[in-house]
């Protein structure tokens, strides 16, 4: 049972399951950023770049041979290119969300802060020098 109990205490920590959290919405939020990149900015991209397409790109290192039925055999550096042009997108999107989040939170905290109340020690030194003052 010593086990099971300091598992409870790990997994309820107020660390772990703020870091669940922010993984479940990190990955809802990453969908939304992908359809974003497909659905949203790649058609206006493939419209300006006349529709090229990187993907069918290869190296062919061997044919595929139906007698033998072996595969073909090819780097696909079309599909590497197409993977690093959407994490751009999908980073300067990502980038552009942080600093709108970041400047909400400087307005925030330019918001002026009430000056905080003085300590009850502070307050009797304050009366004891009153009282001197008045002698």
């Amino acid at each position: 049972m010593g086990f099971a109990k300091e598992f409870k205490e790990f997994a309820m920590r107020g660390n772990v399951v703020d870091l669940a959290v922010g993984v479940i919405i990190g990955a809802a939020f990453g969908k939304i950023v992908t359809s974003l990149v497909n659905d949203v900015i790649m058609p206006p991209i493939g419209y300006v770049t006349g529709g090229v397409d990187f993907s069918d790109k290869k190296i062919l290192l061997k044919a595929a041979d139906p007698l033998t039925k072996t595969a073909e055999v090819s780097i696909l550096y079309g599909n590497f290119i197409n993977t690093i042009i959407q994490f751009l997108i999908v980073a300067f999107c990502i980038f552009i969300v942080v600093k709108g989040i970041n400047s909400l939170k400087k307005k925030e905290e330019a918001a002026p802060a009430a000056p905080p109340a003085p300590s009850k020690e502070e307050v009797l030194l304050t009366e004891i020098r009153d009282i001197l003052a008045r002698k």
